[in-house]
This record gives structure tokens, C-alpha cells and sequence, in this order.
């Protein structure tokens, strides 16, 4: 019996799951099927219902979803609590549905992937979306000296820091407090920069190796990632890595096996380059 597997969103034409599920699969001999489903905004807890009542195994829920199956989900686990965000979910052999948040540790491990070293380290979060809020429990677990958020409005960034306190040193900034400062690593969580705009960042704000890291990702570099190579970064990556990182946490939750990402990365990036050529 094939297992279902799909995930929700609108838009969804665009979604590159299918895809990456279907080559995690693949590679690991297991009998499933991944499709890609429209939602209609108001639908969602009437989808999903159906979904499982017809025997599917998991959804990954992407945008504008993702509160929803927070509230969907019967349990949750202590990563997508802290996310007060689900984008995986999983029927357990008991019924239960088991909502996770993979996008932090996918983060992490494409970092990993990357060798970038991130304990000890300074780090600097741009924006105090859901997309910020979802990977801090998985980088604070990483042991960095020190997570700074800074945002446009310094409330919302100092209420996410207050919420992730006990986790780590967390301080919220606007951006006029970052000169003078230096981070090892700065990652940007604002969708800006899929628009070519860039937060008003300091000149000097790079240390000696710094990483950049945009969580978005494109056939070319985004304007962050250029703004990171201008001013002296030693490395750079967007966020495919992380895409297909948290499509592999969500594949190990629903079927205890953990795919190679690497391959992935090399063959999506490859059609997208030839996308963008065409």
C-alpha cells in the first residue's frame, strides 16, 4: 500500500516538495506518494480532516497555513511550541495527529552542511517574523555566545527575545544600536529581500570570516547576499539549503529515515539554473 503524503499551501504551483520528496524517496526505497494541494484561506482544518480521514500519513503546511495546523495538530512537540508555528504534520500509528516545526533545524543542519561553526559565536538575526521565530530554539540549542534580533518595530523584536530568554543570551536591537558592533554570523529572516530591499544595516558589521545567510532563496543572489559579499563575508548561502533541510527533518519524522541532502541541493540547484536560462 502506497503511502500519501502531501503538502498544503496557497499559492502552491510553485511549492519544489514534490519534487524534493520524491527524490528523498527515491534514494531511500520508500513507497509513497507526494502531492501538491491548493487550499482556499477559511479551508484548511476541512482539508486536512479529509486528508487523514482518507488514510494520509503527513502534510508539510506551507504559507498562509501554518497557524492553522498549529491549531490542528492534537499534540505538538516542544520545537513547534516554542515556533507557535506547525509546517509538518503526522499521524502516528496511534491516530494521534503530531504537529513539528522543521524549518529551525533544517536551518541548522544546512549550516552544518556548509561547515560553519556556530557555537561561541555572535549571531544576528534581521526581522521578528514567524520565519525568525521558528529557527531560534534550534540556533540558541547550538550554544552561540549570543542571538541578536533587530527589526524595523524594536517591540516585536524585544518580545521575541523576552520569549526565548531562558533558552540563551537574546537581546533585540533596532538597527541604529548595531554600530560599532561586529557578528560572526547574519542571517537574514526578512522576505525584503526577495523585494531588492535591505534593511539599514552598519558598514562594519561583519567580524573577521563572517557567514551570511539568507533564508530566502533565488536563482540569483539576493540583494542581502550581494550587500554580504560587498562588505567583506566569507562565506555566503540562501535558503535552499534549508527548504530541502527542513523537508528532510519532516521525511525522517514521518518515516525514521534520514535522506542525504546534499545530492538534493545539487540537483535543485542545477534546475534552477536552467530554469532561470530558458
Amino acid at each position: 500500500m502506497t503511502d500519501l503524503y502531501a503538502v498544503f499551501g496557497n499559492p502552491i504551483n510553485h511549492s519544489k516538495s514534490p519534487s524534493i520528496h520524491r527524490q528523498f524517496a527515491e534514494q531511500t526505497g520508500q513507497d509513497m506518494h507526494y502531492t501538491k494541494q491548493l487550499v482556499n484561506e477559511g479551508e484548511f482544518e476541512k482539508a486536512a480532516q479529509e486528508f487523514f480521514e482518507q488514510g494520509g500519513k503527513g502534510l508539510n503546511i506551507t504559507v498562509p497555513f501554518k497557524l492553522n495546523a498549529y491549531a490542528f495538530a492534537q499534540q505538538r512537540t516542544a520545537r513547534a511550541e516554542r515556533a507557535g508555528a506547525v509546517n509538518t504534520l503526522a499521524r502516528l500509528s496511534n491516530g494521534t495527529i503530531l504537529g513539528d516545526n522543521t524549518d529551525g533545524i533544517g536551518m541548522v543542519h544546512d549550516m552544518h552542511n556548509l561547515g560553519w561553526e556556530l557555537e561561541g559565536k555572535r549571531i544576528l538575526i534581521l526581522g521578528a517574523g514567524g520565519a525568525v521565530r521558528g529557527v531560534l530554539q534550534p540556533l540558541l540549542e547550538e550554544n552561540p555566545a549570543q542571538v541578536v534580533i533587530a527589526n524595523r518595530t524594536f517591540a516585536k523584536a524585544e518580545e521575541l527575545a523576552k520569549n526565548f530568554l531562558d533558552l540563551g543570551d537574546v537581546q533585540a536591537k533596532t538597527f541604529e544600536q548595531l554600530v560599532g558592533e561586529t557578528f560572526d554570523i547574519v542571517i537574514n529572516g526578512t522576505s525584503a529581500s526577495m523585494q531588492g530591499e535591505l534593511p539599514p544595516l552598519p558598514d562594519n558589521l561583519l567580524a573577521e570570516n563572517a557567514c551570511c545567510y539568507d533564508m530566502m532563496y533565488g536563482a540569483e543572489p539576493t540583494i542581502f547576499l550581494r550587500w554580504a559579499k560587498d562588505f567583506g563575508a566569507a562565506h555566503v548561502a540562501d535558503g535552499l539549503g534549508m527548504l530541502i533541510g527542513q523537508a528532510a527533518e519532516a521525511f525522517y519524522l514521518w518515516r525514521q529515515i534520514r535522506p542525504e541532502v546534499v545530492p538534493v541541493i545539487t540537483a535543485m540547484r542545477r534546475q534552477i539554473a536552467e530554469k532561470n536560462k530558458q
